[in-house]
């Protein structure tokens, strides 16, 4: 059912593109102009935003008219995308244009813009929203304080429910995504919260006091943002308090942005296997991503040359022995697939809260083991199809012992790399596989070899 849903957005999505595409084609501008500002959502907009090259998209965005949709298109773009919109805006354009943000999304916005570009933006607000975002933006942008808003609703212990009431009736609105009241004392420390469906169904004489709850635990200003999502999914939270080092309450924290939080980790842990950013433009300039890419194809390459060095130290054995050369990439490859089972269990892991220092070890244990199980029943099977294919019983015995080593020589370091990286502020998503894909490959060639070279000796 779940997947049927995300054919049918994801075909909406393709469908929505080809119209524009066609009034684009056919120079219907105004036909163009009418899609983007009557037939679609600001999700659709920055869905065909982000589905077309860099010209393209500055044509469609100057076809926004109104100031709301085009705040909300802002929103869901990703920030390569956005970034390429906002600097074509004049600070005081930007501003006028975000006023509507929350405080949150304004820092967001503004983390991705140059300093300069920064300060203009700030000097074009009023006084008040620009205290707001300062205070916000002195906070690590990957921490709980980053996240936060400060848009809330705060109120004493000792008032009636029916003060209350009287006190909410006199905003406007409230802001976005309030589904509980932060209960403050005379310090204006956090003391406990107030589900705004208890005040609906409470007595109005009772005092909040009576109903308040006091076990709730606020995050730390400097918490990060990782904790933040585990604390929102082990407690199924909507929102929660973010405080200072001294108690005193800060903001919140609603899902909306921990879902981001969420969704830039695992689009973080899926681009970063292939050295790519979580963030790149699909239809980012040439240069910029020929540049990216060839970093990692060329550590890639000094990798391979590792590799290959390692072969060349038993050139003599492979001229003996040329089913050797047959064989090696399924020594190589066995080694890469298990390696590359155990890493992604300790990534995860420890993405998630599960695996520290005071548990690795069983994990680490538990896949040598798998490791070694795994390599006595696939190198009966690879040993046993060694023999059939060339009539050769060592051949056999070679690889099946090389492979054994490789898979739990490969499970050890899958599952031991991501805390070693960690541990030296490396980021294990990004450097995990190419280490670990070196290693099992140097590591299966040399005992492949090796090994036959003292049995055909």
């Amino acid at each position: 059912m779940k997947e049927q849903v995300a054919d049918r957005i994801v075909e909406s999505g393709q469908a929505n593109l080809q119209r524009i595409n066609v009034a684009l084609s056919q120079s219907a501008i105004a036909r163009a102009r009418q899609l983007i500002n009557e037939d679609f959502s600001a999700p659709d907009i920055a869905h065909i935003l982000s589905s077309v090259p860099p010209k393209q998209r500055v044509t469609l965005w100057n076809l926004v008219e109104t100031k709301g949709l085009a705040a909300d298109v802002l929103v869901h773009l990703g920030e390569e995308e956005r970034s390429q919109i906002v600097a074509s805006l004049k600070p005081i354009e930007l501003n006028d244009l975000i006023e509507s943000f929350e405080i949150d999304d304004k820092v967001d916005l503004l983390q991705e813009l140059p300093e300069s570009v920064i300060e203009e933006v700030l000097l074009s607000m009023d006084s008040q929203d620009r205290q707001r975002v300062v205070d916000v933006l002195s906070y690590d942008e990957d921490s709980a304080g980053g996240l936060m808003n400060t848009d809330i609703v705060a109120i004493r212990p000792d008032i009636t429910i029916d003060v209350v009431l009287r006190y909410i009736r006199r905003y406007r609105e409230l802001p976005p995504m309030t589904d509980t009241l932060w209960v403050l004392n005379r310090r204006d420390e956090f003391i406990g919260q107030v589900p705004l469906s208890k005040i609906l169904i409470s007595d109005p004489s009772t005092t909040i006091r009576e109903i308040m709850e006091t076990e709730i635990e606020p995050l730390i200003v400097s918490t990060h943002e990782s904790e933040v999502a585990q604390r929102f999914e082990r407690l199924d939270l909507v929102s929660a308090p973010v405080v200072s080092l001294d108690g005193k309450l800060l903001g919140r924290i609603t899902i909306d942005d921990v879902v981001d939080v969420i969704r830039a980790s695992a689009d973080h842990s899926l681009m970063s296997q292939a050295g790519l950013d979580e963030d790149e433009d699909i239809f980012a300039p040439l240069y910029r991503t020929i540049r990216r890419r060839s970093i990692w194809l060329g550590i890639n390459l000094l990798t391979a040359f590792l590799a290959s060095a390692v072969i060349g130290m038993f050139e003599a054995t492979l001229e003996q022995v040329i089913a050797l050369a047959i064989l090696m990439p399924v020594v190589a490859s066995m080694g890469g697939i298990a390696g590359t089972q155990a890493l992604t269990i300790a990534i995860r892991g420890m993405a998630i809260g599960r695996i520290g220092p005071a548990n690795r070890h069983a994990l680490v244990s538990r896949e040598a083991l798998i490791g070694a199980a795994n390599g006595v029943l696939w190198s009966s099977i690879v040993g046993l199809a060694a023999f059939l294919w060339f009539g050769d019983f060592k051949l056999g015995y070679v690889i099946a012992l090389a492979i054994t080593v490789n898979l739990v020589v490969a499970a050890l370091i899958g599952s031991l790399l991501p805390g070693y990286l960690k541990a030296r502020q490396i980021d294990p998503a990004l450097a995990g596989g190419v280490i670990l894909t070196t290693v099992t490959d140097v590591v299966g060639f040399f005992c492949f070899l090796g090994i036959a070279t003292l049995v055909y000796a």
